[in-house]
């Protein structure tokens, strides 16, 4: 390109730069100095290269500004050497990686007390990212030879942007050597250890949050190491580690302490949620999340993970029945004492994903607990909480599309002395499944002919409502289910096979005759469709295709997308 060659037009930097009083400010004061620093303006870099200019580039990143200054330029000087630093100009980046003293000014910053100032943070932490990416050798050397470089990541935890720093150090170097000996440096100095510590209720918020993100990260980056990579000698420490039982067992103690804290309850279930996750190929090679137990899985999830957390099941039930105390919450539908909260939510979200490793000892705990007949339960007393009923839903679908049940150590049980799927029975029988979709069916009825609002979860019933439907038809457990529903009392089956025709069929078609008239469907050129000429029934056709249309929504897509994917609502405060 024509800039590498200087033959661009002179820019005002250029006149600036022919005077020898001439000062950083003023270069930084100009609009351009970014563009032309990137451009590589030959007088522009030899100028940033002095010492003294490195050195106040490197002052402005990690200095608090003066504090009688206009806030809309205190951070200017800041902000454009955090720029310039990071233009990714090579003489630059070799300077701030081979020169001792500015490194150890730029370190200096992590010695300040907490917390950090989070703006300035994140200057420092591109500063350095980039360093570590370009002269990873020379920066990852440097920073073993402080010995405080650990502890002073887990000091600052709680600041996002070191936090980043943490995950840039694993992600940002290729080399399978040089990136193994920084993973082993950091299992030496016990970091995933130290980052489960802080899932604590002792420690605050932002350092669950972030120490549990870290975790995750760590989780993903190994796995996705370990895709790429299948032929590695040496396994990734760092996630060896964190699936020891014994660390699982600390992390689940920390957060069964005598006080119940939600932040660090929720921390450490998604940090389980991330361990029980696997991946499977898809096409071209990609990976997608998926649930583990699912056909096509790339590794299947850790019996120490499992063990651990079957050992505190009767725990995590515990906080379904009692959760952290919760303010009474008003809406416009009532008032919630207490509200379902963000705690039961993520308990209901692992028993999900407990329930689709399908293994017979975490199976055969649920049943004695009852935690299905709660968290159902949980699904008609919270009418308008649809984050819980998607939960519900998925829990439900699984059970009835389980196929035999996994033991621990991998062998197929026979499950009981008849062959059955004892969470199927118990999800018919126990919870009573059938009784209360009719039951809840026929209430929202009666509400809305007495001029009430419909209930929030029927679209969520419907769906489960087809589900068994599909499940009594075609399902893997078809002759369960229907052995099942046969021994229903008379009266309670009589009114199933009378809802299945009437109530759930009308809806389904209505439901079907809205989806297509809402977008009304013409063929190539535009003529109406003859369902007569086809040869099928219109409403059948349309039936049937709105039957299909809402078992492909409980497909693994389905689960992974609400049951694995919704970290975003996971930092919301109150979940009514």
């Amino acid at each position: 390109m024509f800039w590498k060659f200087d033959l661009h037009s002179s820019s005002h930097i250029d006149t600036l730069l022919e005077r020898e009083d001439v000062t950083l400010k003023e270069l930084m004061d100009e609009e351009d100095v970014l563009q032309e620093c990137k451009a590589q303006n030959r007088k522009l870099i030899e100028f940033l290269l002095k010492s003294e200019c490195l050195e106040d580039l490197v002052s402005f990143i990690i200095e608090e500004p003066p504090q009688d200054m206009d806030e809309k330029i205190r951070y200017k000087y800041p902000n454009i050497s955090c720029e310039l630093l990071t233009s990714d100009v090579s003489q630059i980046n070799d300077r701030l990686g081979e020169e001792e003293s500015l490194l150890l000014k730029l370190y200096s910053f992590l010695l300040n007390e907490s917390p950090l100032n989070p703006l300035l943070a994140s200057f420092f932490s591109k500063v350095l990212s980039i360093l570590i990416s370009r002269k990873p050798e020379q920066i990852v050397d440097f920073l073993k030879r402080k010995h405080d470089f650990v502890d002073l990541i887990i000091k600052h935890i709680g600041t996002s942007a070191i936090m980043d720093l943490l995950l840039r150090l694993l992600t940002c170097i290729e080399p399978p050597q040089p990136r193994q000996e920084v993973l082993n440096w950091l299992n030496e100095e016990r970091i995933i250890q130290r980052l489960v510590e802080i899932v604590h209720p002792s420690q605050d918020e932002d350092r669950h949050s972030n120490a549990s993100q870290s975790l995750c990260e760590i989780i993903r980056l190994s796995r996705d190491q370990m895709l790429q990579v299948q032929n590695s000698s040496e396994p990734d420490p760092l996630l060896a580690s964190l699936e020891k039982q014994e660390i699982i067992e600390q992390l689940l103690s920390n957060i069964f302490h005598k006080e119940k804290n939600e932040s660090a309850i929720v921390s450490a279930i998604q940090i389980l949620l991330t361990l029980l996750e696997t991946r499977r190929q898809t096409f071209e090679g990609h990976t997608e999340i998926c649930p583990p137990g699912m056909s096509n899985s790339t590794y299947s999830v850790n019996k120490s993970v499992l063990e651990a957390i079957k050992a505190r099941l009767s725990s995590f039930h515990e906080l379904l029945l009692e959760p952290p105390k919760k303010s009474v919450m008003k809406t416009t539908w009532g008032v919630l004492d207490p509200p379902v909260g963000n705690t039961r939510l993520n308990v209901i979200r692992l028993i999900s994903s407990l329930l689709q490793t399908n293994t017979s000892s975490v199976n055969q705990e649920l049943i004695e607990l009852n935690s299905i007949g709660v968290i159902l339960d949980m699904f008609f007393k919270y009418t308008w909480n649809n984050f819980l009923h998607t939960q519900v839903e998925i829990c439900i679908a699984l059970i009835l599309a389980s196929p035999l049940e996994n033991t621990e150590n991998g062998t197929i049980t026979d499950q009981d002395s008849t062959g059955d799927n004892l969470l199927l029975k118990h999800l018919f029988l126990k919870c009573q499944l059938i009784e209360r979709i009719l039951e809840a069916w026929e209430m929202n009825e009666k509400k809305q002919a007495e001029g009430g609002r419909r209930h929030g979860y029927m679209g969520h019933l419907t769906r489960i409502a087809n589900c068994i439907v599909h499940s009594t038809d075609k399902g893997p457990n078809s002759t369960l289910v229907q052995q099942l529903i046969k021994e229903l009392p008379e009266e309670v089956r009589e009114r199933w096979e009378t809802f299945c025709t009437s109530s759930l069929g009308e809806t389904n078609k209505r439901n079907t005759v809205d989806l297509v008239t809402t977008c009304h469907i013409h063929s190539s050129s535009d003529d109406e469709i003859d369902f007569k000429e086809t040869g099928f029934s219109q409403d059948s056709s349309l039936q049937q295709a709105f039957s299909d249309y809402q078992m492909q929504q409980m497909t693994s897509n389905f689960i992974d997308q609400f049951g694995f994917n919704d970290e975003k609502f996971a930092d919301q405060d109150d979940i009514g």
